[in-house]
């Protein structure tokens, strides 16, 4: 009976994937990973000649049945295109089916750029709710902030480039004027953190900017969750 791998990779410094990493991945009969392309990539420069097929969130229902008949005589590795898998990637249902069915998983580590960004966000890590992408439209999204707003953690958002702006300014109207930081590009040559009140935050994140973006909202020091009076 074979084991199912959830192997992280790097976010984009490769110096960060680690030994037992590059290690499992040489081990493995065969690898599935989100993006091919990325994946082969990586696995160019590491050396890592095993065979790599696709598991993205379209073919999903369609590998596991496929995945579950091969760990029944050998290991199988499953990547993201960066990061933890399962982690806002594809895999939950994977990983449940192959529990299901007695098989052994295990985790290898590595970076989450949810945990990066809140260790340098400057803000309590003591408790904290990671909430992942929001709804891309804005009555939708709205109406998730409308839910956690009176939550007592640090919340943590992953988004796109392109929706940055209008992220920060529903955080701001429903949560109110927090602090809280935006980091992008982690791990890279770019890598930038900037902390401020959201009000703040709106203002410098005024047009989209280049890469993935991870939000990180803190709880008002003083109790409130109430918006600004200006808010909207």
């Amino acid at each position: 009976m074979g084991t199912l791998y959830l192997v992280a990779t790097p976010i984009g410094n490769l110096s960060d994937f680690s030994p037992r990493g590059v290690e499992t991945l040489s081990a493995v009969s065969e690898i599935y990973a989100e993006d091919t392309r990325r994946s082969g990539q990586l696995l160019t420069h590491f050396q890592i000649k095993n065979p790599l097929h696709s598991y993205y969130e379209q073919n999903e229902l369609l590998r596991i049945p496929e995945i579950m008949a091969k760990l029944a005589t050998r290991d199988i590795a499953l990547v993201s295109d960066a990061g933890t898998p399962t982690i806002s990637d594809p895999g939950f249902k994977l990983v449940r089916a192959a529990s299901s069915a007695g098989y052994k998983i295990v985790s290898i580590p590595g970076p989450v750029a949810a945990v990066l960004a809140l260790t340098s966000s400057a803000l309590p890590t003591d408790r904290f709710s990671f909430i992942g992408f929001l709804p891309k439209k804005d009555l939708a999204r709205r109406k998730v902030l409308e839910e956690i707003k009176t939550w007592r953690s640090t919340l943590i958002f992953y988004e796109s480039p392109y929706r940055v702006q209008a992220t920060l300014k529903s955080l701001l109207e429903v949560l109110g004027d927090r602090p809280a930081s935006v980091s992008r590009e982690l791990t890279k040559l770019h890598e930038e953190t900037v902390r401020g009140e959201l009000s703040e935050l709106l203002a410098i994140f005024s047009k989209s900017v280049k890469g993935e973006i991870t939000i990180v909202v803190g709880v008002k020091e003083n109790g409130s969750s109430e918006p600004p009076a200006d808010a909207a």
